[in-house]
């Protein structure tokens, strides 16, 4: 016991100066960030982390005393979050997500979108066909209850009071979008946590929620006022619709790792798709707070139908753009 007591004084006193070197340096770091550091000792921290971690290594190899491994064990553990962990701000992570995570997390989906984009436009031409054969078929979409004076049996006058009606700002948000936007909130979040089970209930919902639009559609367009309802609809349905999509496309994403996994386990693959997908998901949570502010306020507040699709198409593009512009990955 003496022996190893005597290798142990000598081992720490021989390396102790570079330990207690790089404990001041974390200690300086953790109070107040990277910036208490100069220029030369930001260059001396790995290689100080990696004489702690050769000397941790050496001390468990000859079983030094318990003390000293532990104190080198959580030394080595602050350093390493130092020189290997992400030590952006809060402000720099959330720039970072809108300037590249989510954006290059749409363009990897971009499979997926297609495929939700065209579940949602089978099942809007599915219901308008119908709706147009036989007006019954409506109700099989769009429930008698949530029609409000949009259904097949309101007159010219009606539907159009409907799309120019004007509100003062406090009951169009708590009425319109209160509504519409729990809705749709509610079909994207389903959308995306139901695609583990094999994209099946993803792709109904997909198929319903363009069924929605699509009986409304036939109705309005029966009644000649078509294109006045698209442009009521895309003022913020641009918006809207995108966000459903992408969280489709999510769940997809998700529900594909899981029914094909390829060599690894299905919980693992589910793991990996959902990094990107979880990405997505937080964008299309702020695509559906812009969709209800849009239609909250800016459906009632505009009422020229030129104004109306013109900020549909501005939307259109403004996040076809924004998603879609080539960027550079990280470390690329």
């Amino acid at each position: 016991m003496a022996e190893l007591a005597l290798k142990s004084h000598r081992f720490r006193a021989e390396r102790e100066a570079d330990w207690r070197r790089l404990e001041s340096l974390l200690a300086r770091v953790e109070k107040g960030g990277a910036r208490r550091l100069s220029k030369d000792e930001l260059v001396q921290m790995p290689a100080l982390y990696r004489q702690a971690l050769s000397s941790l290594s050496v001390a468990r190899a000859i079983s030094l005393d318990h003390q000293l491994v532990a104190y080198l064990e959580n030394l080595c553990s602050r350093a390493y979050f130092f020189v290997y962990g992400v030590r952006s701000r809060p402000l720099e992570r959330v720039g970072d997500f809108f300037v590249r995570e989510w954006p290059l997390a749409v363009q990897r989906l971009w499979r997926e979108t297609l495929i939700s984009a065209a579940l949602f436009v089978i099942g809007a031409a599915v219901a308008y066909v119908l709706v147009q054969r036989d007006a019954e078929w409506f109700y099989s979409f769009i429930p008698r209850g949530l029609a409000e004076g949009r259904d097949p049996t309101a007159s010219v006058q009606t539907l159009r009071a409907t799309l120019y009606q004007k509100l003062d700002g406090h009951e169009a948000l708590s009425f319109f979008a209160t509504f519409l936007f729990t809705h749709n909130a509610q079909v994207s979040l389903f959308a995306f946590a139901l695609g583990f089970a094999l994209c099946v209930p993803t792709a109904v919902l997909v198929l319903m929620n363009g069924a929605s639009f699509g009986a409304l559609m036939a109705v309005f367009v029966h009644r000649g006022l078509g294109l006045n309802l698209f442009g009521w609809l895309m003022i913020h349905g641009v918006t809207e619709l995108s966000a459903v999509t992408l969280a489709g496309a999510a769940g997809f994403h998700i529900g594909w790792a899981v029914c094909f996994p390829g060599e690894r386990r299905r919980v693992d693959a589910a793991a990996e798709a959902s990094r990107p997908a979880a990405a997505v998901m937080g964008g299309v949570v702020v695509m559906l707070v812009v969709a209800g502010l849009l239609e909250g306020f800016a459906r009632q507040l505009v009422q020229n139908d030129i104004a109306r699709l013109s900020v549909a198409a501005a939307t259109a593009v403004f996040w076809g753009s924004y998603l879609y512009w080539p960027r550079r990955k990280v470390g690329a």
